[in-house]
């Protein structure tokens, strides 16, 4: 369930208008009258199927009648007016909903009616409905077109002048993409005044040279806007040229954009007076506005449907020409160029747009998010994949909004251009407590890294390896691979740069026999060719150029780095060997390392008017072609898919967490028999086990269990115990009733009546031991995690972790992503373990994590793994109370 039931929610709609959208009540009848009333007579007999009297007063009256649980009306109002109506009813003792949808005259064709829907759809889930129907006329093209339009499965039959329609109310990845088009077209066009306003107005430029909001001002008018700028002070005087006025309300033309530069007790205000005056965005650089500033900033923004880059930011920059706009309080302009730049810090921003200057890059459009109240990362990258003229995306992010939102939309920007980001907030001092293995391995890194992996975001950690790899990617092709050949004209830096490339995951080939012989005959007689190349120092220009030709040529590799230092020889014969770099144009990426150059990259011109970079250290190069080859290897890949599970039974587990809720409201551990319950909701498989309350039970589930030749494993139990090894609350190999019996009188001595029974269970067989689990997280969603298991399982931190759901290729990620990935697949002779199994077993907690908010954590450890089966041996449960929440709605944070 969204928030839409305890709070309202704002949206956009097609055109870029903001709309709230809430539950309509019984204040809202005659809001409701007043709808249907002032709708054309054609219009009111599309919707009532004939025009009546009362058929309006009708319909106000069913909206007004209260709360009921079969019934839920939405409205959507903009300004105070009610512009949208959608209600559901659902049939008696059917999971089948009736709906009806009306939008107000003047309002037709903006998606008010889509926007309403899919919300309405959300409200519906949640209260166990699965599809709507809907009855119109056939002459109602407008509304059939909508349920068309939606995304959803819709089946229709014709009844004479009417139209039966059924809309399935399944989400499935046809349905997503269609909420996606939606959303990012309404967002593009509700960007148009903050990012290419026609005109701009400064509030806060002040008299003395220091301030802020006078630098801004400086900065357009210097920066060549295109458009029209004005100031607005108290004192209206003539600011540095420009055309002052006392307020908003004097200006002679509503500016699209104003940029708010005064104290923050005051900025509140100045918003409202922007709000009534019709300015449409506001670019708000204040700081230090508290709580109830901020909720007033953005509450009034979203009344007049104004969006907003802020607070507590540096500005922003579009450089397109036409256009033009430098909004910072930077000390050099932004130099234009292609790529789009969002940071949160201003630090940062000032870091990254000198560096693009420098490297010759530039930018296409820079915004500083600051406290990121409206405008985010996600609103960015979908502005840029539309732009035409963007081509590289970077990011600078220290919290997300709507990660889930955010990773669907960098993975379809990052097909067409490449996404980097600065991992910032790395360390471990983040890092939350918590009880269970698969929380403990959830730092906030690892769930991040787990973000970036998936979406396809190249991931730096400093600003620095950032603009290392944007160089890189600007400038050369792609690698198909990580195969790198090594040119040196001095054989210790090519050591160098063949052990930074060990380290960074590159492979750095023998090259073959007829390779070897062409270089050798092209080469001085002392070069050796075993890769790294040593080309020696005698080498010339023309040399070089041909052998760097060759290598880049030949499908041995996928790279060349060619690392140079400037000698003698060279400089008595005045070569340049730097040249041969950048003399012809070549199909793979040729990257240099020149350590004698003070710049840490700089890009090279070349004669064809492209480039080649070159670093001045070799572990900076070859991070940079780490990141492009696994950049390359993401885009080969397809499109993972999430597959269908048989034996699910969605509905009893949502049932066995409803009834432990209702007892336990503020969650807790799962007892052991509701937790295999749980599991076998999802056909996670578990080993044979059975609960005992006493010494004789104990027995006799022993008895049971053991069979011929067996052994028996007893754990202790009580709510709240989840390391049982730690509390030594386990005995294992028990082979006769007597070391049964002995075990139990051990635990119940140790532990007392804090002991409420004893878990029996045969030993298992031998097999890699592994730990596989979710943990929600509170921002990101739900999180599976897997990696070894046992009792180490912490102290050796071999994880993988990949949100869910987890498609098919998630799954095969996680398998191989940990560092013990080589004891699943027979390492030095071992049984190797069934991968099929353990994907399955992934796939079935990614299910469960997906469909279960309220699942706080699930820890499988260990997960005994061999050749022909994987068993759980051990299962913590861990449920909180938690609404779901549908991170692809539509809707403003």
């Amino acid at each position: 369930m969204t928030g839409i039931h305890e709070a309202p929610v704002h949206a956009l709609l097609a055109d870029g208008t903001t709309v709230r959208i809430r539950r309509a009540g019984p204040a809202d009848h005659d809001d409701v009258l007043r709808l249907y009333e002032e709708m054309s007579p054609e219009n009111r007999r599309l919707r009532f199927f004939f025009v009546s009297p009362t058929s309006a007063r009708q319909a106000a009256d069913r909206v007004a009648a209260g709360k009921r649980p079969e019934y839920c009306a939405l409205a959507a109002e903009c300004h105070g007016r009610l512009v949208g109506l959608a209600e559901y009813e659902i049939l008696q003792s059917s999971s089948t909903a009736e709906i009806a949808v009306a939008v107000a005259d003047g309002w037709h064709h903006r998606g008010v009616a889509t926007l309403l829907l899919e919300h309405l759809a959300d409200a519906a889930r949640a209260a166990g409905v699965t599809a709507f129907t809907a009855d119109a006329l056939a002459a109602n093209h407008d509304v059939l077109k909508v349920f068309h339009d939606l995304g959803l499965r819709v089946t229709r039959r014709f009844e004479g002048p009417e139209v039966h329609c059924t809309v399935q109310l399944t989400e499935d990845e046809a349905y997503l993409s269609a909420v996606e088009a939606r959303a990012r077209a309404a967002d593009v066009i509700s960007l148009q005044p903050l990012l290419r306003p026609g005109a701009v107005a400064v509030i806060g430029a002040g008299r003395t040279p220091e301030s802020v909001g006078r630098a801004i001002l400086r900065n357009i008018r210097n920066g060549s806007f295109t458009g029209r700028l004005f100031a607005v002070h108290p004192e209206a005087e003539a600011i540095i040229g420009v055309c002052t006025y006392r307020s908003v309300s004097e200006l002679p033309q509503v500016p699209d954009l104003a940029v708010i530069a005064i104290p923050a007790e005051a900025a509140f205000g100045v918003a409202e007076e922007c709000g009534k005056a019709g300015v449409r965005a506001l670019l708000v650089v204040s700081a230090g506005l508290d709580t109830h500033q901020s909720g007033a900033l953005v509450s009034t923004c979203r009344r007049y449907g104004m969006r907003l880059v802020g607070p507590n930011c540096l500005g922003l920059a579009n450089t397109e020409d036409g256009i033009r706009l430098d909004a910072t309080f930077a000390a050099h302009h932004p130099g234009p160029g292609t790529a789009g730049v969002a940071v949160q810090s201003g630090g940062v921003g000032i870091a990254l747009l000198d560096g693009l200057a420098r490297l010759g890059i530039g930018v296409s459009t820079f915004v500083s998010l600051g406290d990121k109240y409206d405008v985010s990362s996600n609103d960015m990258l979908q502005w840029w994949e539309g732009d035409g003229h963007t081509d590289l995306a970077l990011l600078h992010l220290e919290s997300f909004g709507n990660p889930r939102a955010f990773s669907r939309t960098a993975r379809r920007v990052a097909r067409s251009m490449p996404v980097l980001t600065v991992d910032a907030g790395r360390s471990e001092a983040g890092r939350r407590a918590a009880a269970s293995h698969t929380a403990a391995a959830a730092a906030p890194t690892v769930t991040r890294q787990a973000l970036f992996t998936q979406a396809g975001i190249t991931a730096t950690r400093t600003v620095g390896e950032l603009l290392d790899t944007a160089a890189l990617l600007h400038s050369q092709p792609l690698p198909a691979g990580t195969k790198v050949a090594i040119v040196s004209n001095a054989g210790g830096v090519g050591v160098l740069a063949a052990d930074a490339c060990a380290d960074a995951g590159l492979v750095v080939p023998a090259l073959d026999a007829d390779l070897a012989d062409e270089l050798l005959d092209l080469l001085p007689e002392e070069a050796t060719v075993t890769n790294p190349v040593d080309v020696t120092a005698s080498v010339g220009e023309e040399q070089l150029k041909v052998c760097i030709g060759l290598l880049a040529r030949h499908g041995a590799v996928d790279a060349v780095l060619v690392s140079l230092v400037p000698t003698a020889v060279a400089a008595a014969t005045g070569e340049d060997l730097v040249r041969a770099l950048t003399t012809a144009p070549l199909p793979r990426p040729v990257v240099a390392v020149l350590p004698a150059q003070s710049a840490r990259v700089q890009l090279l011109p070349t004669v064809d008017e492209g480039s080649v970079p070159a670093y001045s250290d070799a572990e900076d190069a070859v991070r940079a072609l780490a990141h492009a080859a696994a950049h390359a290897c993401w885009l080969s890949r397809p499109a993972g898919v999430v597959p269908e599970l048989p034996d699910v039974s969605t509905g009893r587990a949502r049932e066995l967490v409803s009834s432990f809720l209702d007892g336990n409201q503020e969650g807790g551990w799962l007892d052991p028999q509701t937790t295999a319950a749980l599991l076998d909701c999802y056909g996670i498989p578990q080993i044979s086990w059975a609960w005992a309350r006493d010494e004789k039970e104990a027995v006799a589930a022993a008895q049971r269990l053991m069979g011929p030749d067996g052994r028996i494993v007893m754990k202790a139990y009580w709510p709240g115990l989840v390391h049982k090894s730690e509390q030594h609350a386990v005995h294992l190999d028990l082979r006769n009733v007597s070391q049964i019996e002995a075990a139990h009188r051990d635990l119940v001595s140790r532990f007392g009546d804090r002991m409420t029974g004893v878990v029996v269970q045969p030993l298992a067989e031998r097999g890699t031991e592994l730990f596989a689990g979710v943990v929600q997280d509170d921002v990101f969603g739900p999180l599976v995690v897997f990696g070894l298991g046992g009792t180490a399982t912490e102290l050796l931190a071999d994880h993988a972790a990949r949100l869910a759901p987890l498609t098919d290729l998630d799954a095969h990620d996680l398998l191989t992503s940990p560092r013990c990935s080589p004891l699943l697949f027979g390492y030095a002779g071992n049984p190797a373990a069934d991968p099929d199994r353990l994907e399955h077993l992934l796939h079935r907690l990614s299910r469960m994590a997906s469909d279960l908010p309220q699942l706080a954590e699930a820890d499988l450890n260990p997960v005994l793994a061999g050749p022909h089966s994987v068993t759980s041996l051990d299962a913590r449960v861990r449920l909180v109370p938690r609404r779901a929440h549908d991170p692809y709605l539509r809707r403003l944070l």
